[in-house]
């Protein structure tokens, strides 16, 4: 264990400088994860208002309270892996990957973290205005809050996994492209990031309590605004654990498959 934090000091270390060399593309992705949330929120908020000051159990500063809170799941738990497999396979950069004695998914998590870390200190600001300004309604529940924690490192473990799996599609298709917009489709509807999932057909929301996206980012969201009961927190906390447990198993089967295709195309 400790070999793997030295490790991870390390890769975190480099994380950060070279986090620092792309600041302009850091800023731009900053404004997207930003800007995105802050656009439904206002659709939502004003829609409330409209409607003489709720839509369904939402009102105008539950809807505050949720986008922010979805902003900060959100960039919590996002990766952009996906989109970095099929240039390293067809660049040939992953061969030189291979050559280190670590499995590369080390190395991802150690960038992804150091990325986190550091927007955090734009994150937190923009915040505090969000909350200034929309002012969110929030009912805090001690228990709610203190499982909220686990609860969000599990949802990045899950995500991070699946996501890190469906990257692997790369060694069979050097294009992603169409396979992430899919992913990605399906994540902003189910996940609960368009809008809260009791506003869809029960069909969709029973479809979404199916499929892993609800319990990376609305589940965590739910549970911190207090809008869950700890059975219903249970439920999503063993639902979250069996999806990493998936996901740590596909990982293992498709990274194997795609080693091995990877070292037939090159021979």
């Amino acid at each position: 264990m400790s070999a793997y934090l030295s490790i991870y000091k390390g890769y975190f270390k480099t994380a950060i400088a070279v986090q620092f060399q792309y600041r302009i593309a850091m800023i731009i992705w900053l404004i997207g994860g930003i800007v995105e949330p802050l656009m439904y929120l206002v659709v939502w908020t004003t829609v409330a208002e409209q409607q003489g000051g709720t839509v369904g159990s939402f009102t105008p500063g539950d809807f505050s309270a949720y986008y922010i809170a979805m902003m900060l799941v959100n960039h919590a738990t996002f990766s952009w892996i996906m989109w970095e497999y099929d240039y390293r396979i067809r660049s040939g950069d992953f061969s030189t990957i291979l050559l280190k004695p670590i499995h590369p998914i080390h190395s991802d998590i150690a960038d992804n973290l150091g990325y986190k870390v550091l927007t955090l200190i734009v994150y937190l600001p923009a915040v505090g205005l969000l909350a200034w300004f929309f002012q969110p309604t929030w009912t805090v529940i001690g228990w709610a809050v203190a499982a909220s924690l686990p609860v969000l490192v599990l949802a990045f473990l899950m995500r991070f996994f699946l996501e890190w799996a469906l990257a692997m599609s790369a060694f069979w298709t050097t294009r992603t492209g169409a396979v992430n917009q899919v992913y990605f489709v399906s994540l902003l509807f189910f996940s609960g990031r368009l809008a809260p999932l009791e506003f869809f057909p029960q069909p969709v929301q029973t479809l979404a309590a199916i499929l892993p996206f609800r319990w990376m980012l609305a589940f965590p969201v739910e549970l911190v605004l207090g809008r869950l009961s700890p059975q219903e927190m249970w439920t999503g906390i063993g639902v979250q654990t069996a999806w990493i447990v998936a996901g740590f198993l596909l990982i293992r089967i498709v990274y194997g498959a795609g080693i091995r295709r990877y070292a037939a195309f090159g021979s």
